[in-house]
């Protein structure tokens, strides 16, 4: 095997513009872990994001990366780090870094070694948080140039929500996230409200592990697992409850397995939405390749950032475009 690979890790706090709040709180800045990795001239990084509700902090994950040093060094590649590894956050800065670096290696895109065709622009959402009826309100009509909005819901009030945002809106694409907010006796009656709003897509309206629920009641609207799903492995028991699955990099433990989770969950009949933490475009770029034939696109962690890493992605009438070398890929 290869020697002299060098790993190092580092924390990065990048402010929020604004406040990102959903149904579990708000934050002013996304932390985020960013692996870098050196061999053989070339310099590649991977990013992720800890996240609390599945029992990951900064700290763990930082410790997880730092301890495959050694085999990083021995020239640790991305099969077998699926099994040194497990499904997470600081599986996906390595997984997402050793793509990068395959690609400089063999002077391939991460596009052909993945075996698809040169990528193209894909449609995003654009994330509304939180808020009062009149507030969302009033950002959607701020965001009047993506056609596709993703607004964030919290239970109580959300009928007054998705209306106010459809009245400010009356044009634009909805999709909605409760992020498992909705109580199971509430479920039918919000969706009736989706509906009623144009929504086209519900995401994780109960707690995981509440998902059997979801079984037996009427679906006005579809509905995607978030919390429910992390890799191939949580597809099987919860592909009777839902209509559609948020891959997120962070959650697969990188595009290795999420590009097979994605196989998986079509072969189930599942639609595909492509979804992302609140990050900068290094942590999006990797994700572009497994939006490309995607469902539902929601990689706008950048765009709620006060500034973005250079070169970022481009985002352009709400579309984001593929990556430059010079970022990811």
């Amino acid at each position: 095997m290869k020697q002299g690979r060098e790993l190092s890790v580092s924390v990065e706090r990048w402010p929020i513009r604004g406040e990102f709040t959903i149904s579990r709180g708000s934050k002013r800045e996304a932390v985020v872990v960013v692996v870098s990795v050196r061999d053989d001239g070339f310099k590649v990084k991977g990013e992720c994001v800890p996240y609390a509700r599945y029992g990951e902090s900064v700290e763990s994950v930082v410790r997880g990366i730092e301890a495959c040093a050694p085999d990083i060094a021995r020239g640790l590649d991305r099969t077998a780090l699926q099994t040194l590894l497990p499904p997470g956050a600081a599986r996906n800065a390595l997984d997402c870094a050793l793509w990068d670096l395959e690609a400089k290696l063999s002077g391939r895109s991460a596009a052909e070694l993945a075996g698809l065709a040169s990528l193209h622009a894909v449609e995003t959402a654009f994330t509304i948080s939180l808020a009062s009826p009149e507030e969302m309100a009033a950002r959607a009509r701020e965001a009047t140039h993506y056609p596709l909005l993703k607004l964030k819901l919290g239970g109580d009030g959300d009928e007054e929500r998705l209306a106010a945002v459809r009245e400010a809106m009356p044009k634009a694409r909805l999709i909605a996230d409760a992020n498992e907010a909705w109580p199971t006796s509430d479920v039918e009656r919000l969706l009736a409200a989706a509906r009623a709003a144009g929504v086209e897509l519900v995401e994780q309206p109960l707690p995981a592990g509440h998902d059997a629920a979801l079984q037996y009641i009427v679906r006005a609207v579809p509905i995607c697992a978030d919390e429910s799903v992390h890799d191939r492995a949580s597809l099987q028991t919860i592909a009777k409850c839902y209509d559609a699955v948020n891959i997120k990099l962070d959650k697969t433990g990188g595009l290795t397995e999420a590009l097979a989770t994605a196989n998986e969950a079509r072969r189930l009949g599942l639609k595909i939405m492509v979804g992302c933490m609140v990050s900068t475009s290094l942590a999006m770029a990797p994700a572009l390749l497994l939006a490309q034939d995607a469902d539902f696109v929601d990689l706008d962690g950048p765009l709620l950032l006060a500034r973005d890493r250079a070169p970022g992605l481009a985002y352009i009438s709400g579309r984001v475009m593929p990556p430059p070398a010079t970022l990811w890929g």
